[in-house]
């Protein structure tokens, strides 16, 4: 385990000597991207790393993927972050590989877009992109937890499968004329998606990690979600929406919600603020702060089975937990609820069956479906 450094001090990268912009932050020595890295994400990853073969399988692969255009695409048509183009997202970027101690600063670059949107690619190195659309939208403290995210990914080693899951994407559309290619392919993208979706609430930790400024955070999702109006947003309310959208409805809701991330590769907003406020305030965050946390020197000796073993556990008390129509079907279930049939239709159709012995409805408060929130 090792214990945080005080980063307010001299820069320990490859640019030392420079002194870190705005109030003193902790530093992670050696820290492990398994210290903040989601239980879906994590046993992925570390089952990923532990196959054989892995790294030549991706080695081959590379050489299909459009890795060397993007670089050279991004190098002629967008600007290179560096001391003497956009310097404060230069300070940023080193500022949050040397909090996370990353060895090699990334490449970044701006590139001309109204969206605001950030992203980490590249297989044998990564590179970080944002657009003019969020250097523009988020302010300092907000784009420091954006910037922190990135690098997140990067150490993560996300931007290997964000580069895959791009170039499957665009393989798809081209072949979208042959049904059953399209239909494979499309399956992997789905499965990738998935991943890639936890791998987001990941990331959204290691920003936070960076800039060690929940609020902030917070108003950069929010502004992502609603735009540059600050002035006219809640943090409380826009977590509210969170709770109502997790608790809406019934079944037909929930397979709603199912069909309407399927083709996302990121988590709808109130939920990434949701679930960075709860793991925030989790003993787990607390641990890192406290300078409690994985090395990498570890990562040869983690366990895939104990790496599994943790996702099962965060996936059934995310069912127990759930206040979601079909999430507590699940639970009832996994309970051995009486009368499932009964339970089945009420969930899915929002009305409830008739008591025993009278014409009158038996559902009692825990049974009962509650109202979809207002559009």
């Amino acid at each position: 385990m090792s214990g945080p450094n005080d980063s307010s001090g001299v820069n320990g990268g490859a640019d030392g000597g420079k002194r870190l912009p705005g109030r003193n932050r902790r530093r992670f020595e050696g820290i492990s991207s398994r210290a903040y890295e989601h239980p879906a994400d994590r046993s992925a990853l570390v089952a990923l790393r532990k196959l054989s073969g892995f790294d030549t399988v991706f080695k081959a692969l590379s050489g299909l993927l459009p890795e060397r255009s993007l670089r050279l695409l991004f190098l002629s048509d967008s600007v290179r972050v560096g001391d003497q183009q956009f310097a404060h997202l230069h300070d940023m970027l080193r500022d949050a590989c040397y909090i996370l101690d990353l060895p090699k600063v990334p490449a970044m670059y701006v590139t001309q877009d109204p969206r605001p949107n950030a992203m980490c690619i590249g297989l044998d190195e990564p590179i970080i992109v944002v657009t003019t659309g969020l250097v523009e939208l988020l302010d300092e403290e907000e784009m420091r937890a954006v910037v922190g995210h990135e690098v997140g990914h990067a150490l993560s080693g996300h931007s290997v499968y964000r580069t895959i899951l791009l170039f499957l994407t665009n393989l798809a559309l081209r072949v979208a004329w042959i049904p059953l290619g399209n239909l494979a392919i499309m399956a992997i993208v789905t499965a990738l998606r998935e991943w890639f979706r936890k791998s987001e609430l990941s990331a959204d930790r290691a920003g936070l990690l960076v800039g060690q400024d929940l609020q902030a955070s917070m108003r950069g999702l929010m502004k992502i979600a609603g735009g540059n109006h600050l002035h006219e947003m809640n943090v409380d309310a826009f977590l509210k929406q969170a709770e109502e959208y997790e608790e809406s409805g019934d079944l037909r809701d929930s397979v709603l919600k199912i069909l309407n991330v399927l083709p996302r590769s990121h988590p709808f907003t109130t939920v990434r603020a949701a679930e960075l406020k709860k793991w925030a305030a989790s003993r787990d965050h607390q641990r890192i702060m406290d300078g409690h946390y994985p090395r990498r020197s570890e990562d040869r000796d983690t366990s895939v089975y104990d790496s599994f073993k943790e996702s099962a556990s965060h996936y059934a008390e995310t069912v127990k937990t759930s206040k979601d129509p079909l999430m507590k079907l699940l639970s009832d279930i996994g309970s051995g609820a009486g009368d499932m049939g009964g339970r089945l239709r009420d969930r899915f159709t929002g009305t409830s069956g008739s008591g025993a012995g009278s014409g009158s409805s038996a559902r009692s408060p825990k049974d009962s479906p509650d109202s979809p929130p207002e559009n």
